[in-house]
């Protein structure tokens, strides 16, 4: 444990165009180096690519749901008790869990190779809204490994 000062919660600010903090911290997450226009670029690209392939909700509807789905309710941490190291799971803060679920969006939209970064982007997160995806798999991977460590549930504290 830290024996610094608590680290303290920085206000996310909402964007220019929807007014929403779940876009704002959807393009924090994409932007690299302070390039934030860059970034800006790339998420309302993918917006105008997402509302051309779902008609009959507005891409922040969409990119709220794709956000609940990909949310992991469980997670692990280790935990060192007596020389050993327990994966412990442990419920996850709605904070993190949506944290959770944008970085995931814009990584493993990332890791599609051969498409600008707005239609990656764009794919992943309609992939998402339909509970499907790479965010999907890997939501139901730390589920997974959460089940499988619930003998060690009683180390949380």
């Amino acid at each position: 444990m830290s024996r610094r000062r608590q680290a303290t919660k920085r206000q996310i600010i909402p964007d220019g165009r929807f007014n929403s903090v779940l876009v704002g911290r959807l393009i924090n997450t994409v932007m690299q180096g302070g390039k934030k226009s860059v970034a800006q670029r790339i998420v309302y690209g993918a917006f105008t690519a997402l509302s051309e392939k779902v008609t009959d909700a507005s891409p922040v509807d969409v990119l709220q749901r794709a956000v609940d789905n990909a949310k992991p309710r469980l997670e692990v941490k280790p935990r060192r008790v007596g020389g050993a190291t327990y994966q412990v799971p442990l419920e996850v803060p709605s904070d993190r869990q949506a944290s959770l679920a944008v970085r995931w969006l814009v990584t493993f939209a990332d890791s599609r190779k051969g498409l600008p970064m707005s239609q990656a982007l764009a794919s992943e997160i309609l992939d998402a809204y339909q509970g499907q995806g790479n965010a999907i798999r890997k939501r139901d991977e730390v589920h997974k490994t959460a089940q499988a460590n619930k003998a060690f549930a009683h180390f949380r504290w």
